[in-house]
C-alpha cells in the first residue's frame, strides 16, 4: 500500500500508524515516512508558543526575576506540612501489609496516567484523540491524582507554555526552583496568571461532555476515587489497620505531586538544551523516569503538539505514558497521534539548539546509547517508595 492509493482511505487510528494496515500490531506505530498530519493541531494557534520569550504585555522578557509581593496562604503552608509529616512519619514507623504496598503503589500509577496522558497530553496539548471509554478512564485517573479539575488544569498548563517564564506564568522558574516546584501553590496568583489565563481559548475542552461533568461533580468523584475506594479496598479486602490505609494513600498522592511538580521545577532548571537553548525548559533525565516520560522539556516546549513529548518515543528511551497511547491505539481508543518529522526536528536544532544537541557518527547524541538500559533504569526507579517501604518492613523485622 503506497501513501497515495491507501492513507486517503484508511481510518484515523491507521491513518497516523503504518501504511500496512492489515496487521492490528501495526497501529502501534508512527513514523516519519507515513504519519499524514505533521503540523500543530488547530487549537494550539490561540495558544502561540511563546516559551518566554515574551512576556504577559509582549514584551521582550529579561532574565531578571519578578519583583511581585508574595502573600503566602498560611491555610496552605500549614496544610502542606501536615500531610508531609503524617505522611512521611507513618510510611518509616508503621508495619504494613506487603498487599497495602503494591496497591498505593497501583493507585499511584494509575493516577499519574489521568495527569499525563489525559489531563496533558490530550486535553491540553491535543496531541492525539481519544474516543470516550478511554477519555472516561483518563477523566477518572485523574480525578485520583487530585491536581484540580481537568478545565483549571488544562487552562494553567496552557497559560504555562503561553507565558512561560513570565509573571503571566502559573510556576515561574524564575522565581526560584522552591516556587515552581511547589511554592506557587502557597501563595496568591499573581494577577497577570489570572487575568491571560482569563483569556485563553478552552472552548475546546469544554466542548467535552467528560469534562464537563467532572467540573460538576468533581468534589463528590474526590471523595469517592482519591478518598474512598483507595483507602477502604486494603482495610476490606486484606484487614489493613484504617491508620496505616489512610497514611500510605497520602504517602503516594504526595509522591505523585513531587513527580509531577519537578517537570515545573527541575525540569525548567537542570539539563542539556538541545533544541532551543534561548529557553529554560531542560532534557532531564531523572525527571523522565519519575515522570514516565514528561521530562524530555525543552523538546515539549519547541514542539508540544508530539504526542510522545520526546523525540524518540518509547522505542529509544523511557517513555510509558508514550507506550500507554500506543497500545491504547492498538485497541481503537487512541487516534490521530501527531508527531514531529527528523527533518522539522533537525532544521530546529540546527538554528536554536545547542552545540551538543548535534548527533554523533552513531546517531547517538541526544538518547541514551541502550534503550533496554534506560527503560530498566527507568522502570526501577518507578517502584522507588515500594523498594523504600519494603526495605523499612525488612530491617524492622530484624
Amino acid at each position: 500500500m503506497t501513501r497515495s492509493s491507501g492513507l486517503a482511505n484508511l481510518d484515523p487510528v491507521y491513518k497516523y500508524g503504518y501504511t500496512t494496515a492489515s496487521k492490528r500490531f501495526d497501529k502501534m506505530f508512527v513514523n516519519d515516512d507515513n504519519v499524514c498530519n505533521k503540523q500543530p493541531p488547530s487549537s494550539l494557534a490561540s495558544q502561540n508558543i511563546d516559551n518566554g520569550h515574551w512576556d504577559a504585555n509582549n514584551n521582550a522578557v529579561d532574565s531578571s526575576k519578578s519583583n511581585t509581593q508574595v502573600i503566602v496562604v498560611w491555610r496552605n503552608v500549614f496544610t502542606m506540612i501536615f500531610f508531609h509529616v503524617f505522611a512521611i512519619y507513618a510510611f518509616i514507623s508503621t508495619k504494613t501489609k506487603f498487599q497495602t504496598i503494591w496497591w498505593a503503589w497501583t493507585v499511584g500509577q494509575f493516577s499519574s496516567i489521568g495527569v499525563l496522558a489525559g489531563a496533558h497530553r490530550l486535553w491540553s496539548h491535543r496531541s492525539y484523540k481519544a474516543k470516550w471509554p478511554l477519555r472516561l478512564v483518563l477523566m477518572v485517573s485523574q480525578t485520583t491524582a487530585l491536581q484540580n479539575d481537568l478545565y483549571e488544569w488544562v487552562r494553567d498548563h496552557r497559560v504555562h507554555h503561553k507565558y512561560s517564564e513570565t509573571d503571566a506564568d502559573p510556576h515561574n522558574s524564575r522565581r526560584g526552583f522552591f516556587f515552581a516546584h511547589m511554592g506557587w501553590l502557597l501563595c496568591r496568583k499573581h494577577p497577570e496568571v489570572k487575568t491571560k489565563g482569563a483569556l485563553v481559548d478552552m472552548s475546546d475542552v469544554w466542548a467535552d461532555p467528560i469534562v464537563r461533568f467532572q467540573r460538576r461533580f468533581y468534589m463528590p468523584l474526590v471523595l469517592l476515587f482519591w478518598g474512598f475506594i483507595p483507602v477502604i479496598v486494603p482495610i476490606y479486602c486484606w484487614q489493613e489497620d484504617i491508620f496505616i490505609a489512610l497514611s500510605l494513600n497520602l504517602f503516594r498522592y504526595l509522591a505523585s505531586l513531587h513527580h509531577t511538580w519537578l517537570v515545573n521545577s527541575a525540569a525548567h532548571i537542570y539539563g542539556n538544551r538541545f533544541y532551543d537553548r534561548k529557553i529554560r525548559p531542560r532534557e532531564n533525565k531523572l525527571v523522565a523516569y519519575l515522570t514516565h516520560g514528561e521530562g524530555y522539556h525543552n523538546y515539549h516546549h519547541v514542539f508540544p503538539w508530539d504526542y510522545s513529548a520526546s523525540e524518540y518515543g518509547w522505542l529509544h528511551n523511557y517513555n510509558m505514558t508514550t507506550l500507554f497511547i500506543d497500545c491504547c491505539a492498538w485497541f481503537g481508543l487512541a487516534y490521530d497521534r501527531r508527531i514531529v518529522t527528523k527533518s522539522v526536528i533537525e532544521d530546529r536544532i540546527s538554528r536554536t539548539g545547542e552545540p551538543l544537541g548535534q548527533l554523533d557518527a552513531e546517531q547517538q547524541q541526544r538518547k541514551p546509547r541502550s534503550a533496554i538500559i534506560d527503560t530498566a533504569v527507568g522502570l526501577a526507579l518507578a517502584f522507588w517508595a515500594v523498594i523504600l517501604q519494603f526495605s523499612i518492613q525488612y530491617l524492622r523485622c530484624c
